[in-house]
């Protein structure tokens, strides 16, 4: 069965493999991105997801294209890297608004669609950050945080409707994201491991497309690690 499905962040990294993984199982799939061209072979939407109309006009453009949406794969993030003493309230502030708040706005957006169809997959993109916590990433980590909370606590508003809701929580990804990791901190990062390597973004879509799937019908409210074992005991 094709689906309508809307990932946020779609035109790279973890958002643009994602996007590939499910159009390459026939998946009609829309994509959100801010800046640049949208990725060629996919139907792409010029959205700040920060911007609550510009979602609604992003989510209405999906529908007329692909139909109600069905899966949602809330990708779009940010970083903005400081300690916390050093951190501006705007940088905290844009992290929070870019990585938790647009979550929760496109979900609004979209959910109604599910609701009324009796069917839906979301599938939140958190981080290892969130559990395990990283210097320089307190506005990071409370956004990919508040994503646990909240797509839990949707999970349990919405499951009676045959909706699944599931959080996605990677580690070290080779994405643009992570360019800027000093070497220092990639290799502590590494040492901590099962595999000692870093991950694909292809291999977090993978986690995705499962979670997706009608196979995962009845996986809700879990936190799924791509982490290489990153944070074990965590």
């Amino acid at each position: 069965m094709s689906r309508s499905v809307l990932v946020t962040g779609g035109n790279r990294g973890i958002g643009l493999a994602t996007a590939r993984a499910l159009a390459e199982q026939g998946d009609k799939v829309a994509v959100t991105y801010r800046t640049g061209e949208p990725p060629e072979g996919l139907f792409g939407v010029r959205c700040d997801v920060t911007d609550p109309e510009s979602v609604r006009r992003a989510v209405d453009e999906a529908r007329i294209q692909h139909g109600p949406i069905q899966v949602l794969v809330s990708n779009a993030g940010i970083t903005r890297d400081e300690l916390l003493v050093g951190m501006e309230d705007d940088d905290f502030r844009a992290v929070i608004e870019t990585n938790l708040m647009s979550a929760v706005t496109v979900a609004r957006e979209v959910v109604p669609d599910m609701l009324k169809a009796r069917w839906g997959r979301v599938v939140l993109m958190s981080s290892m950050s969130a559990m395990a916590g990283a210097p320089g990433q307190t506005n990071y980590a409370a956004s990919k945080a508040g994503l646990i909370g909240f797509g839990r606590s949707l999970a349990r508003e919405v499951g009676r409707r045959n909706i699944t809701v599931n959080i996605v929580s990677p580690g070290l990804i080779e994405t643009d994201m992570v360019k800027d990791v000093t070497d220092a901190r990639r290799q502590h990062v590494l040492g901590q491991t099962s595999l000692f390597r870093a991950g694909t973004p292809d291999e977090v879509a993978a986690a995705v497309r499962f979670l997706a799937s009608e196979e995962a019908s009845y996986v809700t409210a879990a936190i799924l690690p791509v982490t290489g074992g990153l944070g074990v005991g965590h």
